[in-house]
């Protein structure tokens, strides 16, 4: 630009260079603090999650998953001293093109109890959910949130039984209970109400109105052991579904199994990891059946239903596993399913790390596999990962992912071959430009 056309822009009275130095101190402003201005005001655009025969869609564009477990962020949000923990484990699972994270949003009478006692609530500990989701909205990660434990952990069914023999209603002192008993029924309907109606105080948005959720988990690995035909927890699916859908129009829902074979799927049976499995009350098939039900959930832990079986062919039987769940979701229920749990355990005689990354390796290609074909393997989730020094959470599955390079470059090509296969989700543009760079 010439001197005239410099005058014309300004009117010649001397304005350029306050005009100059003005623009030069925004420039350093963003070079210095552009991270912290993209967290705090700019969010990526999330849409609601849907269902469409056996594949999830986003924003018209068919979504597979590459998550995680990190059940504790509410935990620890609570306090402030590790509230930036979920930050930090969020934002790193963004890098690395995670998309949803399985987490608790129930903890019943527990220490950091949201329900302290039934339809009696902290305040403190449901801000710390808030937070919870406000930061995965921040970073573009939805989250999967589960809403009650079968096992003792955080409360569970056990807490709820416990109430109501104190009160004096109880039908039995049985964990099962839970199940089949009016009042605890009434417990937990309160309890799912709440949640799902509750108004985020950070970002203004009821639960069951923000697509920062991927989709509700009715229960963790539900078992019913006293009625092993599975009529007990069937009748419970169908109520405690139908109740949650006739809340929340928006969100997709799982039931949260473990995917063992029951008596209603004979031909099945063969598939299980033991005749135990199919005594549990649950049934894969018949569980995940239902019109309020949208998509099915697996968990994979091979070393934890074989003690004795040689590394190899316990690789043999994952595949076996997962493609046989993958053909139930595109033959039988037409609905997508997802392994939401997967782990192998460092407590076993013979483990070195790298039989981790051989089993995390296995069960990503039986994914991408599925993906290619428009199966109806929609994705997995890693049990678990935490950030460091958080020993006292961590189990003989816990990894921080981080900390092991060829574990992380696994998990991030996995990420990379998905978003060849769907395409770039807007909401993780950003992220995978970078990380895929190479790969894409």
């Amino acid at each position: 630009m010439d001197k005239s056309s410099k005058k014309r822009m300004f009117g010649g009275n001397g304005l350029l260079y306050p005009i100059l130095g003005f623009a030069s101190c925004l420039a350093f402003i963003y070079l210095s603090f552009g991270d912290l201005w993209f967290d705090y005001h700019k969010e990526p655009e999330l849409g609601f999650v849907e269902r469409n025969g056996t594949q999830f869609m986003v924003d018209g564009r068919v979504f597979y998953v590459n998550g995680w477990n990190s059940y504790w962020l509410m935990d620890q949000a609570v306090e402030e001293n590790s509230r930036p923990r979920v930050r930090e484990m969020l934002k790193t699972g963004a890098k690395m093109g995670l998309t949803v994270c399985r987490t608790w949003a129930f903890n019943d009478g527990d220490y950091h109890a949201l329900q302290l006692s039934p339809g009696r609530f902290d305040e403190q500990v449901f801000k710390a959910l808030d937070h919870v989701i406000a930061e995965a909205r921040q970073e573009g990660i939805r989250l999967l949130l589960s809403l009650v434990n079968n096992l003792q952990a955080y409360g569970g069914k056990t807490q709820y039984v416990k109430w109501a023999w104190e009160e004096g209603i109880g039908l039995s002192s049985s964990n099962d209970s839970f199940f089949f008993d009016p009042s605890i029924r009434h417990y937990f309907k309160n309890y799912v109400k709440t949640v799902l109606t509750r108004k985020n105080t950070i970002t203004g948005i009821e639960y069951r109105n923000d697509p920062t959720i991927f989709a509700w988990e009715l229960i963790n690995e539900p078992r019913c052991m006293s009625d092993a035909s599975g009529n007990t927890l069937q009748e419970w699916i169908e109520e405690m579904s139908t109740f949650v859908k006739s809340i929340d129009k928006n969100h997709l829902l799982t039931v949260g199994l473990e995917g063992f074979y029951g008596p209603e799927s004979p031909k099945r049976l063969t598939i299980n990891p033991g005749e135990w499995a199919a005594t549990l009350g649950s049934d894969f098939i018949r569980n995940s059946n239902i019109s309020t039900v949208d998509f099915a959930s697996v968990h994979i832990y091979p070393d934890q239903w074989f003690h004795d079986q040689e590394f190899k062919e316990t690789l043999k039987y994952v595949i076996k596993w997962m493609v046989s769940h993958i053909e139930d979701g595109d033959k039988e229920l037409m609905k997508p399913v997802m392994f939401t749990e997967f782990g192998y355990s460092n407590l076993n005689d013979d483990f070195e790390p790298s039989q981790r990354d051989r089993f995390y390796k296995t069960v990503f290609k039986v994914m991408y596999r599925s993906a290619r074909k428009n199966g109806s393997g929609a994705g997995c989730f890693v049990w678990q990962f935490l950030v460091g020094e958080m020993e006292e959470y961590n189990d003989d599955y816990g990894i921080v992912p981080w900390e092991r390079p060829s574990t992380y470059q696994l998990i991030t090509e996995h990420s990379c071959r998905l978003a060849r296969v769907q395409g770039v989700l807007f909401s993780k543009n950003a992220h995978l430009k970078d990380l895929c760079s190479q790969r894409l």
